[in-house]
Order: structure tokens, then C-alpha cells, then sequence
């Protein structure tokens, strides 16, 4: 149970909630109740089928490229130190996309589900802990953990109108700066944890 709480927040604080939730109220400005549950709805959806992809074939990308899960942990770290220092810094992740002038037809999948929700640093980070792994009971441990991360995601986006009339555009910039500093602290375990197995080895 306690690797299902640790896994859990891990992927709640990967997916940086307070900053999709801002992006998706930006991208969403002006649509009907209806067409934003509608657009919730599509875009957990696709952030979870593309989070199980990475999640169970990670192993079998790494031993196609020919590269070791720690040279990935190290790169996938990097990357994602990266995204927390533009988070902390700017308030908004690197990779993020700008919101267009014009809103999209559908704006669930693209950008919302990806980069907002499942950027490359995200992409790295799922892949290694889908690697790390390695009994079944851990495998549907980390599974229902990384759903159900994506789902209380989804749970924010429903109430997003609530949190931002309740702390404002303020206070979501805060929290996403926040999350930024753990993403930080997240990144660099994965890191040392891929410097150290190279300097046993």
C-alpha cells in the first residue's frame, strides 16, 4: 500500500496538475460546461493509453536502442530538471505549448493530453519507472497508481473553474511553481540513482 501512496504522488506531482489546469482554463475560455467535460473526458482518456504505452513497452524500447536504464535515468532526469526549473522560474513547462490565438477545434489531444499533460520529461520519467518495475504485483501496482493519478488529474480539471474563482491566477502560478521544486527533487533521485548503478557496475 505504501508503494501505491509513493508511486501515486509521484505521478500526480509528474503530470504538474496546477500547471495543466491553468493551461487547460486558458484553452478552454468560453466553451459551454458541456464541451469542457467533453474535452476532459477525451483528454484523460489519451494521457492514459499513451501513459500504459510508455509504461509497458519502456523495456522493450530500451533493448531495441541498445541502451541501459540508467543512461535513460540520467537523460529522462536531465529533461526533467529542466521542465521543474521552467516551472519554478517561468511558471509554465518547456515544452509547453503557447495558447493560439484562435482556439482549436479540439484541443483535448493536442495540446492538452500532449505536451501539456505528457510532455518529453514526462515521457522519460514514466518509461524508467515502467523499467524499474520488474514483479507483476509491482507492474499492476504502478499501473493503477499512474491511473489513478491521471484521474484525479482529471478530477481538478472538472473543479478547475472552483480553484481558480478560490486562489486565483496568482495562487495557480504559486502551487505550479511548487510542483516545479518537487519535479526538481524527483529529477535529481533519478539521476544520482543512474550515476550510481554506473559507478558500481
Amino acid at each position: 500500500m505504501s508503494l501505491f501512496f509513493s508511486t501515486l504522488m509521484q505521478f500526480f506531482f509528474l503530470f504538474a496538475p496546477f500547471f495543466v489546469v491553468s493551461m487547460f482554463l486558458a484553452l478552454t475560455r468560453g466553451e459551454s460546461k458541456q464541451q469542457k467535460r467533453a474535452t476532459i473526458n477525451r483528454a484523460v482518456f489519451s494521457a492514459i493509453l499513451i501513459s500504459l504505452v510508455l509504461f509497458f513497452f519502456g523495456t522493450t524500447l530500451f533493448e531495441v536502442l541498445g541502451i541501459t536504464l540508467d543512461s535513460f535515468r540520467i537523460g529522462a532526469g536531465c529533461l526533467l530538471f529542466l521542465s521543474a526549473i521552467s516551472l519554478v522560474k517561468d511558471g509554465v513547462r518547456n515544452h509547453a505549448t503557447d495558447v493560439p490565438g484562435e482556439t482549436p477545434d479540439d484541443v483535448s489531444v493536442v495540446p492538452l493530453a500532449i505536451p501539456t499533460i505528457i510532455g518529453p520529461a514526462t515521457i522519460g520519467a514514466i518509461l524508467v519507472y515502467g523499467a524499474e518495475l520488474t514483479t507483476t504485483v509491482d507492474m499492476l501496482i504502478g499501473v493503477s497508481a499512474l491511473i489513478s493519478a491521471l484521474l484525479v488529474l482529471g478530477v481538478l480539471l472538472y473543479l478547475s473553474n472552483e480553484i481558480e474563482r478560490i486562489i486565483g491566477k496568482t495562487g495557480l502560478n504559486i502551487l505550479s511553481k511548487m510542483t516545479g521544486l518537487i519535479l526538481s527533487a524527483m529529477a535529481a533521485q533519478i539521476v544520482f540513482s543512474g550515476i550510481k548503478n554506473f559507478l558500481e557496475l
